[in-house]
């Protein structure tokens, strides 16, 4: 069984699909990655170094924001990520947000 999901090659994080121990390793295709901590299932392991306020990405999507630099094969939830879904004191986005994995290609404008 697998032990973590990773939908797109743009996302920075994992999710585990079984608690993952410190000091175990996951085999993710040519990379090595040590656990740092313990990470419940369910919840999200870091890929590489997420500086603070960088976009934490989940399944393609931008799901929030690192609120601490979080190193690679750290637990990530609310300790260090915030969310910036549905807040309307962050303004409009900085860029147009890239379509979701789910999402058809809109063939009108060429995304």
């Amino acid at each position: 069984m697998k032990s973590v999901l990773i939908i797109s090659d743009r996302d920075n994080v994992a999710t585990a699909l079984q608690v993952l121990e410190p000091g175990s390793t996951l085999e993710l295709g040519d990379v090595r990655l040590a656990v740092r901590e313990s990470v419940p299932s369910g919840h999200k392991i870091a890929l590489r170094t997420i500086r603070a306020g960088e976009a934490v990405i989940k399944y393609g999507s931008p799901i929030g924001l690192a609120t601490a630099e979080i190193p690679v094969g750290a637990h990530v939830h609310t300790h260090n990520l915030a969310s910036t879904r549905g807040r309307g004191d962050l303004g409009p986005p900085q860029r147009e947000p890239q379509p979701r994995l789910a999402e058809p290609v809109d063939e009108t404008n060429g995304r």
